[in-house]
């Protein structure tokens, strides 16, 4: 499978350190709007075409799979062009800005017969796995509560910061304590409660927001971009609970027991070594697309919606609006 990446920046390098070290995926092309920048990236990682153009990649036949690694505020536009051009595409996360744009790609993608997938490598990885099959063998009872935290130090990168390119806390880090809890609790959220402490930017920097799902259950997510905080997330169920250490990128799954008022460790899970994490989705992308899928069965297009439909709802609340919607 030949795969163009559309976006020469640092997390173009790392799907293309990904791609690398993966059998019957090849780094084809890399698409930057500056040919100097292109060719050093295709030198460095061994891409057999350097595109000075967005339009020179996806003009491309032997193109089979577009990554966009552009700032949040390109994905609709370029994802619909390369749909148009005929490409299956893995996007990166999150997929749109606003639940909008992102349900327009999927209904271009479908209509097309063509795979979008988003690139939230989270909901890919073993651990994902993992988890679900903990709950559903009914290790810790009745999920209840589940909580989670985000945090980063770049509140100085200006494309975070940027209103024009959709920063903020909210896309760029609370969006991965969204998904762990989504994947936990599902997608139907009954009530969203969300605070943020504005950059001098006027985007997010510190975000809180709780969630309420039926029966009950509860989330208390928290993400910033002024420190680096220990990233857990915690799922809390009647009979004890899962630490995920780094719901970002997890290390290990702790399961624990309670007695009384205690809780003691039943069980500690290592994780398999990984090329960078990201070769799980693109791995999920080949399987899907030799399946003729239009979605990865790992992150269906209900579920990347229920989470932009969230993230709306918190924006709302927060009143915050790209210029770019």
């Amino acid at each position: 499978m030949k795969i163009a990446i559309i976006g020469a920046g640092s997390i173009a390098a790392q799907m293309a350190k990904t791609i690398s070290a993966l059998d019957a995926v090849e780094g084809y092309a890399i698409a930057s709007r500056s040919q100097g920048k292109a060719r050093a990236f295709a030198d460095t990682w061994g891409f057999s075409r350097a595109c000075g153009s967005y339009e020179e990649a996806l003009s491309d036949r032997a193109v089979d799979l577009v990554y966009i690694a552009l700032p949040h505020s390109h994905h609709y536009e370029w994802t619909m062009k390369a749909l148009n051009a005929g490409k299956h595409v893995l996007c990166e996360k999150p997929l749109a800005v606003n639940a909008r744009q992102a349900q327009e790609m999927f209904n271009l993608a479908e209509s097309k017969k063509l795979l979008l997938a988003e690139a939230m490598w989270t909901r890919y990885q073993p651990a994902a796995k993992i988890i679900k099959d903990i709950i559903a063998r009914g290790e810790i009872g009745e999920i209840m509560t589940v909580s989670a935290n985000v945090g980063d130090c770049n509140y100085r990168n200006d494309r975070l910061t940027n209103p024009a390119t959709a920063g903020g806390c909210l896309l760029d880090l609370a969006v991965y304590a969204l998904h762990f809890s989504a994947m936990v609790m599902g997608n139907h959220v009954k009530q969203i409660t969300a605070t943020m402490i504005p950059t001098n930017t006027g985007v997010d920097g510190q975000d809180n927001i709780m969630l309420v799902y039926d029966g009950g259950k509860m989330a208390s997510l928290f993400a910033t971009m002024y420190t680096v905080t220990d990233r857990n997330g915690f799922i809390y169920g009647s009979q004890g609970f899962i630490q995920a250490h780094d719901v970002f990128d997890p290390e290990k799954i702790t399961v624990c027991g309670v007695k009384g008022y205690k809780h003691y460790v039943k069980q500690e899970i290592a994780l398999p070594p990984q090329i960078t994490g990201y070769e799980y989705e693109v791995l999920a992308c080949m399987k899907a697309i030799a399946e003729g899928r239009t979605e990865c069965p790992e992150l269906p297009h209900a579920a990347t919606l229920a989470v932009m439909k969230q993230m709306d709802e918190i924006r709302r609340q927060f009143g915050l609006v790209y210029p770019c919607e």
